[in-house]
């Protein structure tokens, strides 16, 4: 057996060899995950010199084996931390990524001290948005919609896991929630909007996150964020929001194509790495 510190260096060499960006820090969550440990108790291990058991060091290295495939991280844990919950995600469902959090900031913004506010997540995925924003907004009422049957199953398991009142329907984002037109306070997004045939290059994107949930229909992959933004309009009531979020490369096009549609107020917003990142757009209100 060998002690915690020479088992992460290693492992953190191989990792890195394969070209994965964070290879120490998933090296130590690989480790904790198959001690079954917390970092912090794995960090005073390692503190203490302790050694894995050897039925752990077996399973830390089958993990790092698949790591260096490139295989997500959040696949071979399990889980993924969005704001301040866990999601359980896997195959067929696509891996909240930190940037989308503010969409929440803007959707809880929106909110401020009112209740009773309603809310819709389209192209749901886990179900990131919509739990995140009903775990720090209870009193909000929030509709989460999916069209893969895949990651609708996801986006369930983790309303029912996590004990949280969202309504998660599968259908498609496009004709959504069929006699709620006008009474919506809120849609939030974040669709498919890589422009086709641009693919990524991070294997974990390119090889693992389903398709329907990273392409957006067009060379400017902007037709699948129109179409759901149309159906956004539809839902809302006069006043309320659209926040999406969308490709860096997206923050002039996206916003002035929605005010070609007739959304008022609409502003772009940058992410904590300073990238265009999300656009919110208000359906006019009745004069």
């Amino acid at each position: 057996m060998t002690q915690v510190r020479p088992l992460l260096g290693s492992a953190t060499e191989r990792l890195a060899g394969a070209g994965v960006p964070s290879a120490g820090t998933d090296a130590q969550l690989l480790l904790a995950h198959a001690w079954d440990v917390s970092t912090g108790e794995l960090q005073r291990r390692q503190v203490l010199g302790d050694e894995p058991p050897a039925g752990v060091e077996r399973r830390f290295a089958e993990l790092i084996d698949e790591r260096v495939t490139r295989v997500p991280l959040q696949h071979l844990t399990g889980t993924a931390p969005f704001r301040g919950i866990e999601l359980r995600v896997g195959p067929g469902v696509f891996i909240p990524r930190p940037e989308t959090e503010l969409l929440v900031e803007l959707v809880l913004a929106e909110i401020g001290d009112r209740s009773g506010m309603q809310i819709v997540d389209l192209c749901t995925g886990s179900g990131a948005i919509a739990l995140a924003i009903k775990h720090e907004a209870p009193g909000t009422a929030v509709a989460a919609v999916e069209l893969d049957p895949m990651a609708h199953a996801w986006a369930a398991r983790n309303a029912e896991l996590l004990g949280l009142a969202v309504d998660v329907v599968q259908g498609p984002a496009e004709s959504a929630l069929p006699g709620r037109e006008g009474t919506l306070d809120v849609v939030v997004s974040n669709p498919p909007y890589i422009p086709v045939g641009m693919v990524p290059i991070d294997p974990e994107v390119r090889d693992h996150d389903p398709e329907v949930a990273l392409y957006g229909g067009s060379e400017d992959g902007l037709r699948i964020p129109l179409a759901v933004a149309r159906r956004a309009h539809e839902l809302l009531r006069p006043g309320g929001l659209l926040v999406m979020e969308h490709a860096d490369s997206q923050g002039d096009s996206l916003p002035a194509a929605l005010a070609r549609e007739g959304w008022s107020e609409v502003a772009d917003h940058r992410d904590l790495a300073g990238r265009p990142r999300a656009v919110t757009a208000r359906k006019p209100r009745v004069e």
